[in-house]
C-alpha cells in the first residue's frame, strides 16, 4: 500500500469498522440512548462516513474499473449512504398519545440526536377503538391493532394500524408502537421521510441487481473464477476434521400405555394449544436437562410428579448447573427435590437465599438458586394443579383454557363445573388403586370433553401428530453424532489418502507408472458415494425435522436460535449435496459444519420450545431475510474451513502450496455468493424494519455486526487494492480471522450484547 489515498482509504475502512464495534459493546454499558446520541447521532460519526465514500468514490475513479457490475455496486452504496444522510438531516418522526374518543392535535418529536420534545400536529387524531387479537383459546397476543380517525380541514380520514402494517397520510407513516394497560389507549408513532426513502429505496434496488448480476457476469471474476480447468473437474483432494472434540431406586409411575394416553390430552402450555406430552417434555428437561429420566417416559415422569409425588421428592433429578452453589452447599450435580425442604432447619432450606436474590443480591450463587427455586415452582404449580389447563370452554365464541383449581365462569354450567372440580381426586384414587383400566376410561372421557369444548382453539389433526412424532425423535441429538462421526472418518481417510497419492506422485516420476492403483481409485469412488448416500439420509432426515416444526408453529422455523442452527445445518447439508458431485471435498466439508451446527443446537444454551411467533414477526419478509442471511452464513462456514484446512496443511507439509491454491479458490467459490447474499439479507431486513416501525436502519448490536461482517467480507474481494491477499496464506489467515466476526455477529449479540435481535 505505497498510494497515500490508499493507505487514508484503508485507515477511514478500519476506523469506521473499529467505531461500529466498540459502539454496541458501550451501548450494553451505558445503554441505547447514549450511543444514539453520542456515537450514531453525532456530527463526527457521519462526517466519518461522508470522508470514507468520498475517499473511495475517488480512489474507485482513479482506479478505472471496467465491470459494468462493479461500478453498479459500489454506486448503490453511494446511494444508500446518500439517503441515509438525507434522512439523518431532513426526516421527522415522533409519537402521539391517543386516549379512546379524545381528539389530539399534540405529539412528542425527537430531533437527529433522539431528544424529545413537545410539538403541535397539522391535524387532530382521535383513536375510535384498540384491540389485542389472540391466538384461539389462548393469551398469546396475534397482532396489535389500532383504528384511528384524522380530521383535517373539517374532513374525516379512517386509519388503521397493526404490526406489520402501516398506514400513510401525505407524507407520513403512521405505525403501531404500544399500549395502555386499560386497552382505551395507545402510542402510534409516525415519521415522515419523503425523499431519503425514495432514495435508499433506489440504493437497495441497485445492490440487489448488481449482487445478482455480479455472479452472472460473464466478464466479471467469479464467472472467470469458476472457468478454472481443476474447479471444473472438481479435482479436490483434503480435508480436516475440526469437531469439538446416578443409579436410584425404581420410582412409582403410571404403566407406559396409559402415561402415554395422558400424553394425546391437549393442554395450554407456552401461550399454545398442544399435547400434554409437549408439557411433559418440557418438564423433564427443565428439572433434569434431558427428555427422559431413568428410562421412564417424559409422560411417566410428569404423571409421576401428578400422582406420586411424595416417591419422586426423594428421586435424585434436580439438577445443580452452576459449580458456585454445588461447592456452597456441598451438593452433588444431581439432588432430590426433598433435599431442600427440612422440618428441623425451618422448612424450605433456599428461603433465605431467594430473599436475598430478590432484595438485590444477583452473584452467581444467589442467580443459580433462584433458577433452582423457579424450577421447584413448577413443580409445585404442577402438584396444585394451577399447571394442567386442560379444560376448555367456550362461550361466545372465545375459547378459554382452565385448570382444576382456577375460578370457572359463573356461564359453565354446574354439571361442567363439577367434571373439572372432581375428575383430577377420581384420577388419584385410580392412581392409588392401581386401577389402570378405570383411569384410560376417565382420560378418555377428557378426551370426548376437550374434543366438545375446545371449539376452534383445538389443533388440527396433522399438526398434534406431527408435535407427538416430533417430541418422540431428537434428531439434533441423532444427526449431530452421525455427521461428526462421518467427519472423523472422512478425515482419516483423506488424510490416508493424501499420504498415498504423494507417494504415488513420487513413484510415477521414478518410473513413469501411475502410482495408485485401479483398486484404490474404485475405493475412493466408493467411499465417496457412500458418504454422498449418508448424506442425503442426513439432509432428509433434517429436512423432516424442519417440516415437523413448520407444520406444528404454523410459521417458518427461523425464529429463535435453536431454529436458525438448525436452518444452517439445512443449507450446509444442501450446498454439499448440490455441490458435492462436482467437489468431492465438500461432502466431508458438509459433514463437519453441519455436524458443528448441529451440535450448538444440540447443547443446552438455546430454547428449542415451539411458541407462538410475536406479532412483529408475522411478516413474510422475516422469512426471506432469515433465509437469505442463513444462507450466506453457511456459505462463510465452507470458507472457514477450508481456511483452516489450508493452514493445517501448511504445518504438517513442504508441499502443501498447489493444494492451499485450489483451496484457496474454492473458498472464493462460496465468497461471491456468501457476500450476495448477505448484502441482500441485510437489505432485505432493513425494508421489513422500515414497514414494521418505519425505521430502516436502527442501529441495533446484530444490525452493526452484520454490516461488519459483510465489511469485513467485502476486503477478500479487492486483491488488486489489497495485494497481500494474493498469497494463499495470508488470504487463509484473513478468511479464518473473518469468521470472528461471523462467530459475534451471532453468538457474540445473542449472548453477549443483546438487542432487538438477540436471541438469547
Amino acid at each position: 500500500m505505497q498510494n497515500p489515498l490508499k493507505k487514508t482509504l484503508f485507515a477511514l475502512y478500519v476506523l469506521v469498522i473499529v467505531c461500529m464495534a466498540a459502539a454496541t459493546v458501550v451501548e450494553k454499558y451505558s445503554g441505547t440512548d447514549f450511543v444514539r446520541s453520542n456515537v450514531y447521532g453525532a456530527w463526527w460519526f457521519s462526517l466519518l462516513w461522508a470522508v470514507l465514500t468520498a475517499a473511495g468514490i475517488i480512489y474507485f475513479l482513479r482506479h478505472r474499473c471496467k465491470s459494468w457490475s462493479g461500478i453498479a455496486l459500489h454506486l448503490s452504496f453511494v446511494v444508500i449512504l446518500a439517503g441515509a444522510f438525507v434522512t439523518h438531516v431532513s426526516s421527522e418522526r415522533g409519537t402521539v398519545h391517543l386516549r379512546q374518543g379524545a381528539y389530539i392535535n399534540t405529539c412528542v418529536m425527537y430531533d437527529r440526536h433522539n431528544q424529545p420534545h413537545d410539538a403541535q400536529m397539522p391535524f387532530q387524531m382521535r383513536l375510535d377503538r384498540f384491540d389485542v387479537q389472540y391466538h384461539e383459546g389462548t393469551d398469546a397476543a396475534e397482532d396489535y391493532v389500532s383504528q384511528f380517525t384524522i380530521i383535517d380541514n373539517g374532513k374525516q380520514y379512517s386509519g388503521k394500524v397493526s404490526m406489520n402494517r402501516i398506514f400513510r397520510y401525505g407524507a407520513m407513516r403512521f405505525y403501531q408502537s404500544s399500549y395502555d394497560n386499560d386497552m382505551l389507549g395507545a402510542s402510534i408513532s409516525f415519521n415522515s421521510d419523503p425523499i431519503g426513502i425514495p432514495l435508499t429505496y433506489t440504493g437497495y434496488a441497485l445492490l440487489f441487481i448488481s449482487l445478482v448480476y455480479m455472479l452472472f457476469d460473464p466478464h466479471g471474476a467469479y464467472r472467470k473464477l469458476l472457468r478454472l480447468s481443476h474447479l471444473k473437474k472438481g479435482l479436490m483432494m483434503v480435508a480436516l476434521l475440526f469437531a469439538l472434540g446416578l443409579g436410584s431406586a425404581q420410582a412409582h409411575v403410571l404403566p407406559k400405555e396409559s402415561a402415554d394416553r395422558f400424553g394425546c390430552l391437549m393442554v395450554l402450555h407456552n401461550s399454545r394449544i398442544c399435547p400434554l406430552q409437549t408439557l411433559a417434555v418440557d418438564f423433564t428437561k427443565n428439572l433434569y436437562g434431558k427428555a427422559s429420566y431413568d428410562g421412564y417416559t417424559p409422560e411417566q415422569v410428569l404423571t409421576g410428579w401428578m400422582f406420586y409425588a411424595d416417591d419422586w421428592m426423594q428421586e435424585p433429578m434436580l439438577r445443580l448447573k452452576g459449580a458456585e452453589m454445588r461447592d456452597r452447599l456441598q451438593l452433588p450435580e444431581y439432588v432430590p427435590v426433598g433435599q431442600f425442604f427440612n422440618s428441623a432447619m425451618g422448612g424450605y432450606t433456599l428461603g433465605p437465599y431467594v430473599q436475598e436474590y430478590y432484595g438485590g443480591n444477583h452473584d452467581a450463587f444467589h442467580s443459580q438458586v433462584a433458577a433452582i427455586d423457579n424450577k421447584i415452582q413448577l413443580i409445585m404449580e404442577l402438584r396444585n394443579g394451577s399447571l394442567l389447563k386442560l379444560f376448555p370452554y367456550t362461550y361466545k365464541g372465545n375459547t378459554t383454557w382452565y385448570a382444576p383449581t382456577d375460578s370457572l365462569p359463573k356461564t359453565m354450567d354446574r354439571e361442567h363445573q363439577q367434571f373439572v372440580r372432581s375428575i383430577f381426586f377420581l384420577l388419584s384414587d385410580c392412581a392409588l388403586t392401581s386401577d389402570y383400566a378405570q383411569m384410560d376410561a376417565v382420560v378418555g372421557k377428557m378426551l370426548k370433553y376437550q374434543q366438545k369444548n375446545g371449539g376452534a382453539s383445538l389443533p388440527s389433526d396433522r399438526r398434534v401428530a406431527a408435535e407427538r412424532i416430533y417430541n418422540r425423535i431428537p434428531f439434533a441429538t441423532i444427526l449431530f453424532m452421525l455427521c461428526l462421526a462421518m467427519g472423523v472418518i472422512s478425515f482419516l481417510y483423506t488424510i490416508i489418502r493424501m499420504c498415498r497419492e504423494d507417494n504415488g506422485a513420487n513413484a510415477k516420476g521414478a518410473n513413469g507408472n501411475d502410482g495408485l492403483s485401479v483398486c484404490s481409485k474404485r475405493l475412493h469412488v466408493s467411499f465417496f458415494v457412500v458418504n454422498y448416500v449418508v448424506m442425503l439420509l442426513s439432509f432428509c432426515a433434517l429436512t423432516y425435522c424442519e417440516y415437523l416444526r413448520w407444520t406444528i408453529s404454523g410459521t417458518l422455523p427461523m425464529t429463535n436460535g435453536y431454529e436458525t442452527m438448525l436452518f444452517v445445518a439445512w443449507l450446509v447439508q444442501l450446498l454439499a449435496l448440490v455441490c458435492g458431485v462436482r467437489f468431492r471435498l465438500l461432502v466431508a466439508l458438509g459433514f463437519l459444519m453441519s455436524g458443528f451446527f448441529l451440535l450448538v443446537s444440540h447443547i443446552g444454551q438455546m430454547d428449542p420450545q415451539i411458541k407462538h411467533t410475536m406479532p412483529v414477526l408475522n411478516s413474510p419478509l422475516l422469512s426471506v431475510h432469515v433465509s437469505i442471511i442463513m444462507m450466506g452464513f453457511a456459505m462463510l462456514s465452507f470458507t472457514f474451513i477450508s481456511g483452516l484446512t489450508a493452514l493445517l496443511l501448511r504445518l504438517v507439509s513442504r508441499t502443501a502450496q498447489p493444494k492451499m491454491i485450489q483451496l484457496q479458490q474454492l473458498s472464493l467459490v462460496f465468497l461471491y455468493p456468501a457476500l450476495a447474499a448477505l448484502g441482500i439479507g441485510i437489505f432485505i431486513g432493513a425494508i421489513w424494519a422500515n414497514v414494521s416501525w418505519g425505521e430502516y436502519w436502527g442501529w441495533d448490536p446484530k444490525e452493526v455486526w452484520a454490516l461488519i461482517t459483510f465489511m469485513i467480507y467485502a476486503v477478500a474481494l479487492h486483491t488488486r487494492s489489497v495485494p497481500q491477499l494474493h498469497r494463499p496464506t495470508a488470504f487463509h489467515v484473513f478468511m479464518t480471522l473473518a469468521f470472528l466476526t461471523l462467530v459475534m455477529t451471532y453468538f457474540g449479540v445473542n449472548y453477549f450484547l443483546g438487542g432487538m435481535h438477540s436471541y438469547a
